[in-house]
């Protein structure tokens, strides 16, 4: 990972629009804040989406319309909060169904597996560690009907071009009839997502910030921490939040690693994330194009978040 780490990092803060990946945020310190992230009152994805799972479950079961057993196959299971609703309730049912929980961590598939083996003794699970596409392969070969999940609003954290790829890999890796229920940040009040993203606690600044720390730490460089701010900028209208670091001064940062030394200027800009909201008409036109039916919307109470369930 390091190796890549210090590619990415040296492309990111090479280029005429300095970037760093968002895929780097959640080393040990940086998911540590992002609990505190989710524990904040104006961070409403998380709960929204739990909400979905707590009250809707039976809903999601029975919109399947599967015959026989079937494998549920998570991508990015993390800790698996809010997919455990739905798993309590299928196995309290006794539904016959294989339980994939799928994630690039080992610690984190190994986590969740003590803890899924604690609270639901017989669950039957199948934990898998590495690339998504390479274990949809072999599940496209299982005698089952399977029912993908990507939840979270992940989606909205990729370009379109990227989302389009994505949405097309995971289609030619599902069966006719199989399922995808995709977690998605709708498009709402401009003012309640800037507060998610804006907090007046700070905590999102040292979520960002952390990342200059990390690459102190794990690249040996100098970067002054106080000399950087963090700014999100909400476009209601394209649904984009993007969220950037912002030099402020004019600096030079030696990044030993790398045998480098990365110029800012007065007010630059690295942009650290887009997180991507999307109105109910663009997820239908997203299915659509991706060659998918849109089955049914699973919203919340506030309409905040949607878990949208698509068909093959």
């Amino acid at each position: 990972m390091t190796d890549t780490f210090a590619q990415d990092v040296l492309k990111g803060l090479t280029a005429k629009n300095k970037y760093i990946s968002s895929m780097y945020f959640y080393d040990d310190n940086g998911s540590r804040i992002f609990q505190e992230i989710m524990n904040m009152p104006e961070y409403y994805p998380t709960n929204a989406e739990f909400e979905i799972f707590s009250m809707q479950s039976k809903q999601i079961f029975e919109a399947l319309q599967f015959s026989g057993p079937f494998n549920i196959v998570e991508l990015g299971s993390g800790d698996g909060f809010k997919t455990f609703k739905l798993l309590e309730f299928l196995v309290n049912n006794n539904v016959d169904f294989h339980y994939i929980p799928i994630d690039i961590s080992q610690q984190a598939v190994d986590m969740l597996t003590v803890s899924l083996k604690e609270r639901l003794p017989n669950l039957k699970i199948h934990p898998k560690v590495g690339d998504y596409f390479e274990i949809l392969k072999a599940n496209k070969a299982s005698d089952y009907q399977s029912l993908l999940l990507f939840l979270g609003g992940n989606i909205g954290n990729y370009v379109q071009e990227k989302v389009d790829q994505l949405l097309q890999l995971f289609n030619e890796n599902m069966k006719t009839g199989d399922k995808l229920l995709v977690g998605i940040d709708i498009k709402k009040n401009p003012i309640i997502i800037h507060s998610a993203y804006y907090d007046k606690h700070g905590i999102t600044k040292r979520f960002n910030l952390n990342l200059l720390v990390r690459i102190n730490r794990e690249l040996d460089a100098d970067f002054k921490i106080d000399d950087f701010d963090f700014y999100c900028h909400y476009n209601p209208i394209t649904g984009d939040l993007k969220s950037y670091i912002v030099s402020l001064r004019k600096q030079v940062v030696e990044i030993k690693a790398l045998n480098q030394i990365i110029e800012f200027d007065y007010n630059e800009l690295i942009w650290t994330e887009l997180s991507k909201k999307y109105s109910l008409e663009d997820i239908s036109s997203l299915a659509k194009n991706s060659k998918f039916n849109l089955n049914k919307n699973f919203l919340d109470c506030k309409h905040y978040f949607v878990d949208s369930m698509w068909e093959k």
